[in-house]
């Protein structure tokens, strides 16, 4: 796996791709750092979920769920699509599927 490094001579470009870099980074934890939207993900993780279903999984109200579908969306980590009145839910963001992998690895799994 290739680490992060700027350039021996440390270029001001250099830097500068490494911070935009590391805004994206930073961006992307903030979105999945919260519980209600880490939950969602995981639960996202299996396939594509409706808002009810989310809803039911969490046991928590639909305002909450939106709420938290709402900020994922803004970040380009879910997408929605509409089915009648149901709105469903799945991973847009390959991304989100690999951290939520090694979060399982770390967090979840026993030794």
């Amino acid at each position: 796996m290739a680490h992060p490094q700027a350039s021996a001579d440390g270029s001001e470009d250099d830097v500068d791709r490494m911070l935009g870099k590391a805004t994206d980074a930073a961006n992307f934890l903030k979105a999945i750092s919260h519980e209600g939207r880490l939950m969602i993900l995981c639960h996202l993780v299996s396939g594509e979920k409706s808002v009810t279903e989310l809803e039911t999984l969490l046991s928590v109200r639909q305002a909450a769920v939106s709420q938290q579908l709402s900020r994922l969306r803004l970040d380009g980590l879910v997408a929605p699509r509409r089915e009648g009145k149901a709105i469903y839910y799945r991973l847009a963001d390959d991304r989100a599927r690999r951290i939520l992998e090694v979060v399982y690895e770390l967090f979840c799994t026993e030794d």
